[in-house]
């Protein structure tokens, strides 16, 4: 979904209602204390019988460090947290002598790919629109949104000015993610 999106992942997590632990890159991992992750999974297993992760690109480099390679844009590579905590979490387990099965999955473009319903529809329906309209009005350097459930030209330099957009960890959506009992994380 791009770098530094990690407003995704908790809008995901806020959204789906079926997540144990999320993992943003601003705050950081504690695996192994009383109210780190690992302690966190084994609870939520104890009591669920299953976890469901969610991490966000970029989330650990605190633990992985930071990658010296590059993307074909320039770009920093980010380093891949999740199949690191599937090894972390196994490796947890069997010191505990207890078996579990951890399924690492990276959703990509499945999450992307799904069928438009009808909400879909009528929202790309307003932005093809709002593209022909700016168009055969003259604009260029626009982008078409939706605002206030208004169809507006917004100019590109505005909205990258902020780019790229983030979360504040200490803001009221990931205060929502991690207290108000959607993951019930400490962290």
């Amino acid at each position: 979904m791009g770098r530094c999106a990690d407003f995704v992942a908790a809008y995901a997590v806020l959204r789906s209602g079926d997540v144990d632990w999320c993992l943003i890159p601003k705050v950081p991992i504690v695996l192994d204390t009383p109210h780190g992750c690992l302690r966190h999974i084994e609870d939520v297993l104890a009591r669920k019988g299953h976890v469901v992760v969610v991490t966000a690109e970029g989330a650990g480099e605190e633990l992985l460090g930071q990658s010296a390679e590059l993307d074909f844009g320039g770009n920093r590579k980010l380093s891949d947290i999740g199949k690191y905590l599937c090894d972390v979490i196994k490796n947890h387990f069997w010191e505990m002598q207890k078996e579990v099965i951890v399924k690492y999955m990276e959703p990509t473009y499945m999450t992307r790919s799904v069928p438009a319903n009808a909400q879909d529809s009528y929202e790309c329906y307003l932005l093809a629109a709002g593209a022909v309209h700016g168009s055969m009005a003259g604009y260029t350097g626009f982008s078409t949104g939706l605002m206030n459930n208004h169809s507006v030209l917004s100019p590109i330099p505005a909205l990258v000015s902020a780019s790229p957009r983030s979360m504040n960890p200490k803001g009221r959506t990931w205060e929502r993610v991690t207290v108000t009992a959607m993951t019930g994380q400490h962290a």
